[in-house]
């Protein structure tokens, strides 16, 4: 992609690989609003991990990939969003309120907004965002099952649950509103969007790199800086380079190895916080080598987690305690699993495993090779086999989707940091996420989303935590802090602990 806005930056060997790849795949690009209105000034340069590939937030190839979301924040609107601390604060609604069951909640919306084109956004608008959210059944869509929304006046929309469900503020987190007239998966919309966020599209190419500028029409004024860019750089190697000759300002998911060379530069700021993630590994409980409860806790225990997560992330990882993170609602720890592979190979052998068999076990981004790797060494140590597989992130998406594995491994993040979204969405039978099916747990789920009382809602999932745990429906071996270093030139960078900076907040010294 040629940015023609940009001032010229020399690329040096650790971007070479990039630009050639641009050049040699030609630049399928998309404009958002003809020439760039670059605002404040100043542009800052983001190495990403992954590719900018979708920017239908409701899609459901794209609605729960996390440059999606960094993309989406950046160009479109929510009724709510999270703050760096997890409270939720107005976007489009200034207030929200539910009924004494929960299950009506009501929304004002901010009058006068506009969308970058310069259209108003109503509460049509609203509406018809949500409901194509669950026509296309996206990743989110599984948070509001029979449930509808409505516009009551040009400042209200009021959205109706099946049943009471107190974390719909935190489920709208992940909600974006698009303009009425889009219907389906419109991926001529996409291709040049028109949004009420604080960015507009300026470039989007067939690399994955996308450029944003700002949207003068944003209800909160136009961001200080004047371009953000962000490319793929999948290799470790380049975002440091990146960051080190200039090449890039913002780079975040640094491993520990490479912190203390990073921090003790006197032009960069680094800073680690505690994140939503915590490293999953399910199994799929539906293979019959897997339907045991008692072969995947052997699995498990078989793994030396502690001195993995010791070697390889000792300021970034902690061993994790329960399925999802300390500063998830609904946090509750539980009795660690300890490691003891002759313990774990008797009660494989006693289970009847069959130590033939040749599990899969899928990931995808080269960061968690090593990880992943370390696992399968550690299963090998007692007999079993495991084919590790690296894919491509859409084919590991599909995959995911379809079962086609026997362990799989993410970091599971939770932008709405409510247990809801990971617990409540992922676990029940009709979820079909990972094969595993539980009546009482359905019921403990149900218990705890349709609860007023928070702490009610902490203590029931916490006993639903319990039963994924003991189970084994997966592995939960570490709860993740994110690591951001970022140029001094730079102001206003708030690490988020979902790897979801805020673009719209930062501002260039010298502009």
């Amino acid at each position: 992609m040629t940015r023609t806005h940009a001032p010229h930056l020399t690329r040096r060997v650790a971007l070479a690989a990039l630009a050639l790849a641009v050049a040699l795949s030609g630049c399928s690009s998309a404009t958002g609003g003809g020439a760039a209105d670059t605002g404040g000034g100043g542009e800052i340069n983001v190495a990403g991990t992954y590719p900018i590939e979708n920017l239908d937030p409701a899609s459901p190839q794209g609605g729960s990939a996390t440059s999606t979301q960094l993309t989406s924040q950046a160009l479109f609107s929510r009724l709510v969003r999270p703050k760096p601390d997890g409270t939720l604060e107005g976007d489009l609604a200034t207030s929200w309120k539910s009924d004494s069951t929960a299950t009506e909640w009501a929304f004002t919306l901010r009058q006068g907004v506009k969308f970058s084109d310069g259209s108003d956004l109503t509460a049509e608008d609203v509406v018809a965002s949500f409901k194509r959210l669950l026509e296309l059944k996206s990743t989110n869509a599984a948070n509001f099952p029979g449930y509808t929304m409505t516009a009551t006046s040009p400042a209200e929309v009021v959205l109706k649950a099946s049943k009471p469900d107190a974390a719909v503020p935190y489920k709208l987190a992940i909600f974006y509103v698009v303009p009425r007239t889009v219907t389906g998966e419109d991926k001529a919309f996409f291709q040049n969007p028109v949004g009420s966020g604080p960015f507009k599209l300026e470039k989007l190419d067939s690399a994955g790199t996308a450029a944003f500028v700002p949207n003068p029409n944003h209800y909160g004024g136009a961001p200080k800086v004047g371009r953000v860019t962000i490319s793929k750089m999948p290799e470790l190697a380049a975002r440091l380079t990146a960051l080190r000759t200039g090449e890039a300002d913002l780079i975040w998911g640094i491993p520990d190895d490479q912190l203390q060379q990073l921090q003790s530069d006197p032009k960069l700021k680094v800073q680690t916080v505690p994140s939503t993630a915590v490293f999953t590994m399910w199994f799929n409980s539906s293979m019959p080598e897997l339907r045991e409860a008692a072969v995947r806790r052997a699995l498990w225990q078989a793994v030396d987690f502690a001195t993995i997560i010791k070697q390889l992330y000792p300021q970034t990882g902690s061993l994790a305690d329960a399925p999802i993170s300390p500063i998830t609602l609904g946090h509750v720890p539980q009795k660690p699993v300890e490691y003891d592979p002759e313990a774990a190979k008797a009660a494989l052998t006693k289970a009847g495993f069959d130590f033939d068999t040749k599990l899969r076990l899928q990931f995808a981004n080269a960061e968690f090779r090593q990880f992943n790797q370390a696992v399968v060494s550690d299963l090998a140590k007692i007999g079993v086999k495991v084919d590790l597989l690296e894919k491509e992130q859409a084919v590991f998406t599909k995959d995911l989707l379809a079962l086609n594995w026997d362990i799989n491994f993410q970091q599971l993040s939770n932008p709405t940091f409510d247990g809801a979204n990971t617990l409540g969405r992922l676990y029940p039978c009709a979820a079909k996420r990972n094969g595993y099916c539980n009546p009482e747990l359905d019921k403990l789920l149900a218990a705890a989303g349709a609860s007023a009382d928070k702490d009610e809602r902490v203590r029931l999932y916490g006993e639903a935590s319990k039963i994924i745990w003991g189970d084994a429906v997966g592995m939960f071996p570490m709860a993740v802090k994110y690591a951001y270093a970022w140029n001094n030139r730079l102001s206003g960078v708030t690490p988020d602990p979902n790897g979801l900076p805020d673009f719209s907040r930062i501002q260039v010294s010298g502009s």
